[in-house]
């Protein structure tokens, strides 16, 4: 198993506010657009280098969404920031009939997404985002690990032609990929290679995944894997060439176990390679109140989950052969 360490951490948001400020300073175009949290999304920096780029149009989600839609039409990249619940369940027809369905090309970035809002609650703790966004034609879903890989995704949306949905979070988390990746839309990133199980993990579950395999290398399980931070357009070619090697997968993923990467790798499974795969996810439920740490452990979304959900994919691998 290859080490992974690290020196810090940070909130995966910081990594979009960072990536914002550093896309507007590449290109004039780029402007942001936000629904009264600019503290939560981390703008302010942007909005201080460039206040002329900025609009704030307060607790108005679906007005933001239409004004940004607008703004492509004159040239300008527009990203509109809120939390993950607002950015897609609140606006979704907007989304789909002003963004999508006219390919315009808007940045729909979204944070505070999943379990790990914490002690807001079930009416923010979206777990059905992916799902909502992948299912529109023409729109990109992204969902990365780290602070370093958030900045890296922001600004390469910023260059990419057409409508994307980028996905971060509140919490801090280890900082584990490098400060000067270039950050690939639609191609996974190899964590680990191995040979007994494929795991495909994305966004905060990555580095439960890594966890997960140090525990699994102790017991002389291989583990290969492998982060998804791409959702839409899936890198089918990663995961089938993996599972060719390994016979059975787990999917990792801090959202709904309908509708979500899990979904996303079964069917790309089920058309070419049907193979035994288990679900790390939230199993069909809405979120309480607690802790991060708290509710990653009672939802079944941290390293000790993945580890079983692994032992349980190789014993049935075990049993078809």
């Amino acid at each position: 198993m290859k080490k992974y360490t690290y020196t810090d951490k940070k909130d995966t948001r910081s990594g979009f506010g960072a990536g914002l400020l550093e896309a507007g300073r590449k290109n004039d175009q780029v402007v942001a657009l936000c629904a009264d949290l600019v503290g939560s999304l981390k703008m302010q920096d942007f909005i201080n280098e460039f206040p002329e780029r900025f609009v704030q149009t307060g607790i108005a989600e679906a007005n933001m969404i239409g004004i940004a839609a607008g703004m492509t039409i004159g040239g300008k990249i527009p990203f509109t920031g809120t939390f993950a619940n607002f950015s897609t369940g609140r606006v979704y027809d907007q989304i789909r009939q002003s963004v999508a369905y006219s390919n315009k090309n808007v940045k729909i970035c979204a944070s505070h997404a999943g379990l790990t809002l914490g002690e807001d609650g079930a009416t923010h703790q979206i777990l059905e985002d992916i799902g909502l966004m992948k299912m529109l034609p023409g729109m990109t879903v992204i969902n990365p690990c780290d602070y370093n890989q958030t900045k890296a995704a922001t600004m390469a949306i910023a260059e990419y032609e057409g409508p994307v949905y980028l996905r971060f979070g509140r919490p801090v988390v280890p900082i584990f990929t490098d400060a000067d990746q270039k950050f690939e839309i639609g191609k996974a990133w190899m964590v680990n290679e191995g040979a007994d199980v494929s795991i495909f993990a994305t966004g905060h579950l990555v580095w439960e995944a890594i966890l997960a395999g140090e525990k699994l290398a102790e017991e002389g399980i291989d583990a290969e894997i492998i982060n998804i931070h791409t959702i839409k357009p899936l890198d089918a070619e990663a995961i089938l060439k993996s599972v060719a090697k390994t016979g059975c997968v787990v999917t990792a993923e801090e959202h709904n176990r309908l509708g979500g990467l899990g979904d996303s790798v079964a069917q790309v499974l089920a058309v070419h390679n049907p193979t035994p795969q288990e679900y790390v996810a939230v199993n069909d439920s809405f979120g309480e109140s607690g802790t991060p740490a708290q509710l990653m452990t009672k939802y079944g979304l941290d390293a000790e989950h993945i580890v079983a959900a692994a032992k349980k994919a190789i014993e049935r691998k075990n049993k078809k052969a």
